[in-house]
């Protein structure tokens, strides 16, 4: 791997031009058929295999020629101080009904006094728009015409607000994103004090970025792909693609340090920090690729997608990059050296090569490695506490921020009809063999209204051949609540279809809620196993060791565990809500524990590998554990360092976002690399590490003979290079040690 990447990094070196013109010219070819390709359809949030989405396919199949993936909106109109059926307000109401239907792609307008959709105090009625079409089709004229009836009907005696997907979700502000780059392009001037430098990382992540999410967009329509599926790859791809350059110019700037010729210093950095680079990144790629197990099509594509991403942020890492060295030439070495300046001590990646806060702290965790390692597990412990309350549930619109017109909508019906009138359930009736639909509805609807926690429930619709019908049941409590998950159980309770033949069905939003977390639950453990085990076996090739693949795997137990009991607090308790732009604390959003399995796990693993692969190299070079340990974490420590704050700067800007699935995201993200970056891997890792001692590299003598020898370190390379014998450790990759910690 070492000497394949030595010659991949010389070649890109020499033949710069036609490496930058070809990466170019990939990224105009993508942004042409982006260009040309239609829209991206509508997210797909379809679950198969569960009953909620059985239920939505029975509907399709035996109500033909309704649009179910017709965009809707539900007006709400509130009487200030009276009722809806005022004469002057009830004029209104009609006027606002009449002016909805005449809106271009309106398909039905339900009248509130015909459907008797008023509340029993009579101040709050509804009108349900149904369109022709779906909410990415709607044009701009359709959403015009909605919000200016909404705008104009408004006065001081009505209240008139908006919900459903017929309205634009407010567009996710970039400004904090923009910070987010901000603090990376500081981190890196103050890492590399060279603006050239600097602008190496960012330059080429947003090169990655940008074609990753054209050649999504142009295969958004054929492959089917949501609208939602580029946020993911946005997200990681700024990030890994700035932390993987931002290696591999550290290793370059290094090799220049030491006097080498800039196409040898190429070679040498593709070699050794390269290697780590393509290991990390493979990964993340398994952890995201991954999600496909839990076959739920929004996460499989939001998966693949960035899986992809990151694919491209490694090649353009690989190749991209030392043809843009060799195009800076030595202009990219810090201002000191270019005029001569030497550093102290011998320099690295423009600085002095070993960082002194890095060495203060790794004298502090190497003296008391125990007592460190205890406090940091004991303090992550603590962190993790809240995640045992975790409750899940999809995001709707009373998760928007209080200011929009969706939420007073929520709002307002919630306090007109109750608090379960945005969540109705559907109860699909199929008739039994030779039985009528209709009387095993009413049956049906006989023995729910006998249930607890049930308001309502609506006489049957019966399709055309007389075999199916549909119940909507309103519950008396918030879609999220406890109890709505226990009626939901309840409707599907055998007993229910008990005498009547016929066959009973349940879904709705609440139902796919419910459904959706038994799934990620069911999925979470194989999922784990899957991720966890392949990486594992990556990391024994990578480290030639068992102990370090299993302490990474437990530090990032840890760290996700941190994490989501962040989330928990933040997101579902409240806590410092306000200052974090949570304004409705609710259930976290059910793919949120999974997806950020599948993340950080691979981010975890990309600064073990980074981290972890300096100590090896300094123990395969001959240096004691214990030095192996403290010289490692010096050399590394400053690199990592700032990759995980540009890393944490990155998913925080996605915090800004109106999303809540967005904004969890981010927030998770940002609080799990800081937890895994500064405690597990910058504070337990080496406790770990220097308790361990030669114990932590050592691989059974059977077990080495099949694990291929990658040569992560590059030592082949040095030897290749240079002429020089391979160095010699204290003992062998497979040594035994006594109980008294001596090697023989």
């Amino acid at each position: 791997m070492a000497a394949f990447l030595f010659k991949l990094g010389r070649f890109s070196f020499r033949r710069r031009w036609y490496v930058a013109l070809a990466w170019t010219g990939l990224l105009v070819l993508a942004g042409m058929l982006a260009a040309r390709a239609p829209a991206a359809p509508p997210t797909d949030f379809s679950i198969p295999g569960t009953e909620a989405q059985r239920a939505y396919d029975r509907l399709d199949e035996h109500f033909p020629g309704q649009n179910a993936e017709g965009a809707t909106a539900r007006v709400v109109f509130k009487a200030t101080g009276g009722k809806v059926t005022a004469p002057d307000v009830k004029r209104a109401v009609e006027e606002a009904v009449r002016e909805l239907g005449n809106a271009p792609q309106v398909g039905q307008v339900t009248d509130p006094f015909r459907t008797r959709s008023v509340s029993a105090d009579g101040s709050t009625a509804y009108a349900q728009v149904s369109y022709q079409v779906s909410s990415s089709r709607m044009a701009d004229a359709s959403r015009t015409a909605l919000q200016d009836t909404v705008e104009q009907s408004r006065s001081s005696k009505l209240t008139v607000e908006v919900g459903g997907n017929a309205l634009k979700a407010s567009k996710q502000s970039h400004s904090s994103e923009a910070v987010g780059i901000a603090v990376a392009a500081v981190v890196l001037v103050l890492t590399f004090g060279s603006l050239l430098a600097a602008g190496m990382p960012l330059l080429t992540a947003l090169l990655g970025v940008g074609i990753g999410t054209c050649v999504i967009r142009a295969l958004a329509d054929p492959l089917g792909l949501g609208s939602t599926t580029s946020v993911l790859a946005t997200m990681l791809g700024l990030a890994v693609g700035i932390d993987y350059a931002l290696f591999v110019v550290s290793r370059y700037r290094g090799e220049l340090a030491k006097g080498r010729s800039g196409a040898e210093a190429a070679g040498r950095a593709l070699g050794t920090a390269g290697s780590a680079v393509v290991f990390a990144g493979l990964t993340v790629v398994i952890a995201l690729a991954g999600l496909a197990v839990v076959n739920i099509p929004l996460l499989t594509q939001m998966g693949l997608a960035a899986a992809g991403t990151v694919v491209l942020a490694v090649l353009i890492a690989l190749t991209l990059i030392p043809a843009l060295l060799g195009i800076a030439g030595r202009r990219v070495r810090p201002a000191r050296a270019r005029r001569g300046i030497p550093a102290d001590g011998t320099p690295a990646d423009g600085a002095p090569l070993k960082s002194k806060l890095a060495a203060r702290w790794a004298r502090f965790v190497t003296r008391r490695p125990l007592a460190v390692l205890l406090t940091g597990v004991a303090a992550l412990s603590v962190v993790a506490i809240p995640a045992a309350s975790l409750q899940l549930g999809l995001p709707d619109d009373g998760s928007q921020p209080a200011s929009t017109t969706q939420r007073r909508a929520y709002d307002l019906l919630s306090e007109g009809f109750g608090p379960g009138f945005n969540g109705p359930l559907l109860v699909v009736v199929e008739a039994g063999k030779g039985g009528s639909a209709q009387s095993a509805a009413r049956s049906t609807a006989t023995r729910i209204r006998k249930l607890d926690n049930v308001t309502t429930v609506t006489p049957p619709r019966v399709n055309g051949s007389g075999d199916t019908a549909v119940l909507t049941v309103v519950p008396a409590t918030a879609p999220s609540s406890q109890e709505t998950t226990a009626l939901v159980h309840a409707l599907r309770d055998p007993g229910l279809e008990a005498g009547s033949g016929a066959r009973v069905l349940v879904s709705g939003t609440t139902a796919m809620n419910i459904d959706v977390s038994q799934k990620l639950d069911d999925a979470l453990l194989p999922y784990l196993a899957l991720v966890v085990g392949l990486a594992f076996l990556l990391l024994i090739a990578v480290f030639r060791s068992l102990l370090v693949p299993l302490k990474a795997a437990l530090g990032f137990l840890l760290s996700i565990a941190g994490a989501l009991g962040a989330v928990v607090a933040v997101f579902q308790w409240g806590w410092l809500g306000s200052l974090l732009g949570v304004s409705q604390p609710g259930p976290v959003m059910s793919m949120m524990p999974i997806f950020m399995v599948g993340v950080v796990f691979g981010l975890a693993m990309d600064y073990e590998v980074f981290l972890v692969t300096r100590m090896r190299e300094e123990y395969v070079h001959g240096r004691s554990p214990l030095h192996a340990v403290t010289s490692g974490f010096e050399h590394g420590a400053r690199v990592v360092t700032a990759a995980a704050i540009i890393m944490i700067a990155v998913f925080s800007g996605f915090m800004g976002s109106n999303e809540q699935m967005v904004k969890t995201i981010g927030f998770g993200l940002a609080f799990a690399v800081f937890l895994d970056a500064f405690v597990v891997r910058m504070t337990l890792v080496p406790a770990a590490l220097v308790l361990l001692g030669n114990r932590a590299w050592w691989l059974p003598g059977w077990l080495d003979r099949f694990v291929p020898d990658i040569d992560v370190e590059g030592e082949k390379l040095r030897t290749e290079t240079d002429g020089s014998e391979p160095a010699t450790p204290q003992g062998t990759m497979h040594r035994v040690t006594d109980k008294a910690g001596q090697t023989s």
